[in-house]
């Protein structure tokens, strides 16, 4: 097992836990905008998705553009490169991750708020069980999509998806869920830390059918430098070590939930 810990040392940007701020192109009426426009870039030293290596341990380029009407309607779209599809499914297509998202948030109370939405993962071109191999070892196509809900108060976040289809090539995987919890706590100076928990459920894969079944924490510590730049360090683990202890590796014998430290930067504009 490789043990050597991967860092860029050129521009990085974000795994889910690093996220986006603002500075933003918008049509004025009135005091407030109607809309507004944001797009950002960026690099992470390793691309992971709930603790999960979307790279192999390898760094990613990254970039979005985000739409937010509001009346709370809002529109988006994410790209990376991603190398999993090939190394963990054994697919010989499928290099670019692009995600569609879409949804409606709003304010219940005070400091209180909802976002409900739907999320596509798409693989462009991958063909992740496309030979229709049935038994041990195959997989279904890549792409997947899940619909969410994420609850609001003040600086506490809980978050639910749940796919409405195969699970990211996970063959009888409908219905997989995801249930997670961060806060962020502003240390003042620009700075902020936010603790995560989280917990994937994958129905019917291995023996016993809850080998895909695992927890992921983290701690993320960001600072906002101004002018949309946001650097975040990211120390992680998971309990992808739990039942045969192989079902989160790669053809290549990765284990791809190791404990790691990430480091990215993004910029927002």
């Amino acid at each position: 097992m490789e043990n050597t810990l991967k860092i860029a040392t050129c521009p990085l940007l974000c795994t889910a836990a690093l996220l986006a701020t603002t500075a933003v192109h918008a049509q004025q009426q009135g005091p407030e905008p109607e809309y507004s426009i944001s797009y950002n870039i960026g690099a992470v030293s390793d691309y992971r998705v709930r603790g999960i290596a979307q790279t192999n341990l390898r760094p990613a380029v990254q970039g979005g553009i985000d739409f937010a009407h509001k009346s709370g309607i809002y529109l988006g779209t994410f790209a990376s490169n991603v190398n999993w599809v090939k190394d963990f499914n054994g697919a010989t297509k499928g290099g670019i991750e692009v995600d569609l998202y879409g949804g409606f948030r709003d304010e219940i109370a005070d400091k209180t708020n909802y976002d409900v939405g739907i999320i596509t993962y798409q693989y462009p071109g991958n063909n992740s069980g496309a030979d229709g191999t049935p038994g041990a070892g195959a997989f279904a196509n890549a792409s997947t999509t899940e619909v969410y809900l994420h609850l609001t108060y003040s600086i506490f976040n809980l978050n639910y998806n749940r796919s409405i289809g195969n699970f990211l090539g996970n063959l009888d995987s409908k219905g997989s869920q995801y249930l997670d919890f961060n806060f962020g706590y502003d240390l003042g100076n620009s700075m902020t830390l936010t603790p995560h928990v989280g917990h994937q459920w994958i129905p019917n894969q291995g023996a016993g059918g809850n080998q895909g079944n695992y927890t992921d924490y983290s701690l993320a510590l960001s600072k906002d430098f101004g002018n949309g730049v946001v650097v975040t360090g990211t120390l992680l683990g998971t309990t992808t070590q739990k039942g045969d202890g192989t079902f989160y590796h790669d053809l290549n014998g990765r284990d791809l939930g190791k404990s790691t430290l990430t480091l990215g930067v993004k910029y927002t504009f």
